[in-house]
């Protein structure tokens, strides 16, 4: 009878505990135990090439096959053989690829929309499209477009009728996921002047707060969940290897100016969204490092199933397959005959896609380890983004 009672007493003790232990978890500020995952309706992404889902190639030619080629079997206008890491996040949610808001044919914009276009600066560059060399829709561009969208929709909702099925719903605007990735064409800039590293690095803070300053105002139309991408290893592009053969590589191979520079632009944007924060406690701004991801690739290839990834996939000439005058897709003339600049065998062994931008198989690579929080701050995970406090 006296061990039947131990029993029991020691059942009720251990129950005591575990009710102590559930109440101390749902009581924890951590949002990962006391809040939900967000339910983001709508996308909206401002942003260049990286994620760029046809933009430029509406507004000025489509980019030629084999871009698209692995997963779309067509070029779409992204500058990848398949899908990118906006794909990606949308997927994630359950929620179509953003169509381009510069798409007049075929677009639906229930659930968002994409202002990316490749070539975009943070700051008004001097040199455009289609004579210069970058987009003419630059950030605060997007951002005047975004804002004239969210005045069209209201007019196309109070008309009704079959293009009123086609816009988000009122509340989508303020409910949304705000995407961001936009920063390395602005180096471009600097550096295509024949402007040093150091002349480069001056301009930092300037591009940043124009940057900050935009988010801003992207907010005041009443976004509040912020994702915000930091740039990647520049000095490990094939682009810039290719076009900068003297500069000093790091153990991996890549120019090391050129990603200390890309370093410099992620710490003063990661201080600058830590004072945003401050500023605007209404929103949740996350700070997304695609830095260190990205950079994996190339410390380490081999563990992550990768391959040759200073070499670009798609391109001619070289020791890393890339050069500005046969450009991925084009037809060049060699000893007297036409060849296609086409893609590797294996696209998804390999990092680089066009000496530029990344595969499908590196973007789904970065997007697996940023959506989990790891590489975040705070750190918090994708489908947490909505969530403000921490602890």
């Amino acid at each position: 009878m006296k061990l039947f009672m131990s029993q029991i007493e020691f059942l009720r003790h251990m129950t005591l505990v575990s009710f102590i232990v559930l109440i101390l978890l749902c009581s924890n500020t951590s949002p990962i135990f006391a809040s939900k995952s967000c339910d983001f309706p709508a996308i909206f992404n401002f942003g260049a090439s990286n994620s760029d889902t046809g933009g430029l190639a509406a507004a000025f030619e489509a980019l030629p096959f084999p871009f698209g080629e692995t997963y779309f079997h067509r070029s779409t206008g992204r500058y990848s053989d398949g899908r990118i890491i906006l794909d990606f996040i949308a997927q994630s949610f359950g929620l179509p690829y953003l169509h381009p808001y510069l798409n007049s044919l075929g677009s639906n914009f229930t659930y968002g929309a994409n202002f990316a276009t490749a070539g975009s600066t943070i700051r008004i560059p001097n040199s455009i499209l289609p004579r210069g060399m970058f987009s003419p829709f630059a950030l605060i561009v997007q951002y005047r477009q975004f804002r004239d969208f969210i005045r069209n929709t209201k007019f196309i909702r109070d008309q009704g009728g079959v293009f009123a099925t086609l816009i988000p719903k009122e509340d989508y605007f303020s409910k949304a996921l705000y995407t961001f990735d936009i920063g390395q064409n602005d180096f471009v800039a600097g550096l295509s002047n024949n402007e040093t590293i150091q002349q480069v690095n001056a301009t930092v803070p300037d591009i940043v707060n124009t940057f900050i300053e935009n988010i801003k105002s992207i907010y005041n139309l009443g976004a509040r969940s912020f994702w915000i991408h930091n740039t990647g290893p520049n000095g490990c592009l094939p682009v810039t290897l290719a076009n900068f053969p003297s500069k000093i590589k790091d153990r991996y191979g890549c120019a090391k100016q050129f990603n200390e520079v890309s370093q410099y632009f992620n710490l003063k944007l990661k201080e600058g969204l830590a004072q945003l924060r401050k500023d605007l406690p209404l929103a949740a701004i996350t700070y997304v490092d695609i830095y260190t991801p990205k950079y994996l690739l190339f410390q380490n290839p081999k563990k992550y199933g990768f391959e040759h990834p200073l070499v670009a996939c798609c391109g001619y000439g070289g020791k890393y397959n890339n050069n500005v005058r046969n450009k991925c897709g084009e037809s060049i003339n060699i000893n007297g005959t036409k060849h296609l600049v086409g893609s590797c065998k294996n696209p998804s062994k390999r990092v680089v896609w066009d000496g530029t931008h990344y595969t499908e198989a590196a973007n789904k690579f970065v997007f697996d380890q940023i959506s989990t929080g790891a590489f975040t701050d705070p750190p918090i995970p994708l489908n947490m983004a909505c969530h403000r406090k921490f602890p």
